[in-house]
Parts: structure tokens; sequence; C-alpha cells
């Protein structure tokens, strides 16, 4: 019995301890599967979790040090863009035109052949609109003014000021002169906080420089463009600008005209003006005229209305093209400006410059060539005087000329322009020596004759080779000039020969 006994506990006891390693085993298993996720009917609040940060990219010391500097560069250009852009602004131009009348055609022909333009009946108006740029430079009490180019807004109707944060007034045109393509805009406004551009110094700029180009291309507001100063100096500018001009690589498009070419502290050391492009876009050669070419226009433009121009009354020639020619000349290893043609009673004439003379420099300061002497003396005031020194004959002078204003009637007076005629030597190797006509070895070949000049008047033709002048022999382009300007005669006539026949022209009182 007592067996029997302790057998039933010994079973009971096992039962137990069956039942509770199940128990602990399913809590065990509940509690393992919230903690795995894989059973979660809690609807309570979550228990808060850590974002991993994102680890910095390591770079070594020296990758480092060049982020560092880029970085600066790009903080560089953000200052500039912020001072720059609120001074540039956007004109939208309207200008009148008239067109010829076109008679109807049907359109099949017009979609094959274009409209026709006959030009049959009255002429019909219409209005041509445009886009450009533009360079705030001057407050004066409300009324603020603009920089732009005479080309965008010289035949302007109405004019439009765009602001960068997209403000609109009406402009009103001050002055324009095409020779620079130079214009003054303004417009009336109360605000205080007009941006006005800081001009900088263009003599200062060099090859290589940092340059940025700010306008509106295409009409697409405040755009920033960034390239170098490619070259200085650049001449040549369509329309027959007298400027020089800075090349840039920056994106110049249709639009930019008028717009500023800032430099790296965001100074204004240009005006965009126009490209050179076999597309009509930007193929990275983009002009701006110099800003120290046209500092002096913004009051001239204000108080005078116009650009007033100083005036040394010559017409010039490039002969250092033509090595033959500049060698006769004596002025091979020069640069410069040589004199073709003088105004009687001129600037020049009163202050003992003769034609032939060779321009080397303007009061004391090195001139390099034609475009240069034109702006220089174009920006001496009228009533001043200034040394100008010449190569005469090989031998240098020095002269002290008065200037005078520009008149453009009396610069346009042919009459007055002596000799009135170009020649270039036979040497020179444009020309063919078989064409040259039989037996003449010695003379000059006229390029150029001027209408209603004293050559004019006397019979002188393009074509014609002078052989003598006053009945002496010419046998180089030195001894033309040098004869040309003898003090002792009084009158001018020339020998030439023509088509095989030798000819005695008219003769000219030069008195």
């Amino acid at each position: 019995m007592e067996i029997e006994k302790n057998n039933k506990s010994r079973n009971f006891f096992i039962a137990n301890l069956i039942v509770l390693g199940i128990t602990i085993g399913f809590v065990l298993a509940f509690v393992g599967g919230r903690s795995l996720g894989f059973i979660s009917r809690d609807t309570g609040p979550s228990l808060p979790t850590m974002q991993a940060e994102t680890p910095r990219v390591q770079v070594s010391p020296e990758i480092g040090a060049a982020l560092s500097q880029a970085e600066a560069v790009q903080n560089a250009f953000r200052y500039v863009a912020d001072m720059v852009q609120p001074s540039v602004v956007e004109l939208e131009v309207v200008e009148k035109a008239v067109e010829s009348p076109r008679t109807q055609q049907s359109i099949p022909f017009e979609f094959f052949y274009g409209p026709n333009d006959r030009g049959e009946g009255p002429l019909l108006p219409y209005q041509n609109e445009g886009l450009g740029s533009g360079v705030i430079v001057r407050r004066d009490g409300k009324t603020v003014y603009l920089l732009t180019n005479d080309h965008v807004v010289g035949k302007a109707d109405k004019i439009r000021v765009i602001m960068s944060d997209g403000r609109k007034f009406d402009g009103t045109l001050v002055g324009t002169d095409a020779r620079k393509d130079i214009a003054l805009v303004k417009f009336e406004t109360q605000d205080a906080n007009i941006k006005i551009a800081t001009l900088g110094d263009s003599s200062a700029i060099q090859v290589g420089d940092w340059a940025i180009a700010v306008g509106s291309p295409l009409g697409l507001v405040s755009s920033v463009t960034a390239g170098i100063v490619s070259a200085v100096g650049r001449a040549g500018g369509p329309g027959g600008n007298i400027n020089d001009f800075i090349q840039t690589d920056a994106a110049i498009n249709k639009g930019n005209s008028g717009g500023a070419l800032v430099n790296i502290r965001g100074e204004v050391v240009g005006i965009n003006t126009w490209i050179a492009s076999t597309t009509g876009g930007s193929i990275g050669l983009g002009f701006a005229i110099p800003i120290n070419n046209v500092k002096g226009a913004i009051d001239d433009f204000i108080n005078y209305k116009q650009i007033r121009y100083g005036w040394l009354g010559v017409s010039l020639l490039g002969v250092t093209g033509d090595s033959a020619t500049a060698k006769e000349l004596k002025v091979d290893s020069l640069k410069g400006a040589f004199v073709a043609q003088v105004f009687k009673n001129g600037p020049a004439d009163r202050g003992g410059i003769l034609p032939g003379d060779f321009v080397t420099a303007v009061g004391g300061q090195p001139v390099k060539s034609q475009g240069e002497l034109v702006r220089r003396i174009g920006d001496i005031p009228a009533g001043t005087s200034t040394v100008i020194d010449v190569v005469r004959a090989g031998k240098a002078l020095s002269l002290k000329v008065n200037i005078d204003l520009r008149d453009p009637s009396v610069a346009s007076n042919n009459k007055d322009l002596f000799p009135g005629v170009s020649v270039l030597s036979l040497a020179s190797d444009t020309i063919d020596p078989k064409r040259l006509p039989k037996g003449v070895e010695k003379g000059v070949l006229v390029t150029e004759v001027i209408g209603r000049s004293p050559a004019s008047v006397i019979g002188v033709k393009a074509g014609d080779i002078i052989v003598k002048v006053n009945d002496k022999a010419v046998n180089s382009v030195l001894d033309f000039y040098s004869l040309l300007n003898d003090p002792k005669e009084r009158k001018l006539q020339f020998t030439v020969v023509r088509e095989e026949q030798t000819i005695d022209t008219l003769a000219f009182n030069k008195d």
C-alpha cells in the first residue's frame, strides 16, 4: 500500500511539472512573438525610435582644401549676382515702321515662294517689337538713368523698363549715339532703394579675368552667365562702331544687348553689345563696350542730349597693313594712325599737322591704332589744347593742337578735305606688276578719290598713277606727300598715267 501511494504522488508531481512547462512555453512563445514583430495587435502608443544620420563623405585633406576653394568661388559668384541683378533691367521696345503692301496671293504661292514684295500701293504702318537690357547708372531725385545700346532703343517710340523684381516703368529716351552704339534712358520712381550699378575701370581688366554677363537674353529676365575675358582691344564692330571691345566667352545672346559685363567684384566693366555667330546664338564670342568709353557720355546725354565729341579735323587711312607703303613712309616699325587728309582751317591744319603725318601719341599717351586716335580725340573737351606727336618723313615732331567741337555738317564737308586722294606704293603686294602701264616704274597708285574734294575737282580718278606733282617726279609715297606739302608751291597739279596715256590734271589753288 505504501508503495502504491508513493507511485501516485510521483505521477501527480510529474503531471504538474509537465503542465507548468507547457504554460511557461506558451508564455515565452507569446512574448517572443511580440518582440520579433510576428504578432502585433497592440493599438497603444509606439515607443520613440532614433534615426541614424547619413555619414559625411570622408575626403582627404587635399580634396577638402580644393572643395573649400571651390565653395569660396561659388560664394563670390553669388555675391556678384546679388549685387548686380537689381541694377540690370529688361527693356521692352516698340518702334513704328512702314512696309510695302502686298497684293493678295494664293496660299500655295506664298507657301512655296514667300510673300510678294513688289511694293504696290501705299506704305503700311506697323509696330516692330524688340527686347534688350539696360544698366542703371545714376539717380537724380525721382529720375533714374540707365545705359543701353543705340541699336536697342535708338528708334523706339515706346520703352518699358522691367526691374529684376518684376516692377514696370515707362521709359523715355534721353539721348542716343550711333557712333558708339550707346544710349541713355530715364524713368521716374519714388522708390529710394533703386539699386545703382557700380562702374569699374575697364582699363584695368586683363585677359583671363573672370567675366560675368547679366541681362535678359531672349526675354529671360536677370540671367547671369560666367566666363573669362578672352581678349581686349578688339576692333571691327558692326555698323561703323568706333569703339574697341572686350571679348568674352560668357554666354551672350539676343536680348543681352545693353546689359552689364562685370568683374568678380560686381563692378560694371562693359556694356554687352554684339556677338559673332554662325547660328544666331552664343558660340563663346561675345563683345562688350568698355565702360571707360562711355562714362563721359552719361553727362553729355543729360546736359546736351547728345555726345559732344572733340574734333581734330583729319581723315585717316590704314597704311601699316601694307608693308611697301609703310616702308616708303618710314613708319613700318611704328604703331599709330596715318593722316591721309586734313580739313583746311580745321584744328589739325591750324596746329601744323599735314597729310602724310603719322600720329604716334596724344597728350603724351601712345596711340596704337586709328580707332584709338578717334576715341582719344573724341573724349577731349572742345576748346582743350593737347600735344600730338607725329612722325613726318622719318622725323618725330610734337605739335600743340586746340581741339574743336565736332560738327557733323563740317566734318562731312568734303570740299575742305585736302588733298582728297588716297595713294598706295606701286610695290604693294596688292598690285599685280603685270597690269601696270608699260614704261611706268615710279609713282603712286590712286586708290580713292573723295567726291567734291580738291583732287576730285581737278579731275583725278581712282586707278590713276600719279607720276608728278607740280612737274616734279614722284618716286615713292614719301615723295608724293613731301611735294604735296611743299610750302613754296601755291598750286596743286598732278601728272597721271591713265589707260596708257599721260595726262596733266587741272590746277588747284591751295590758298
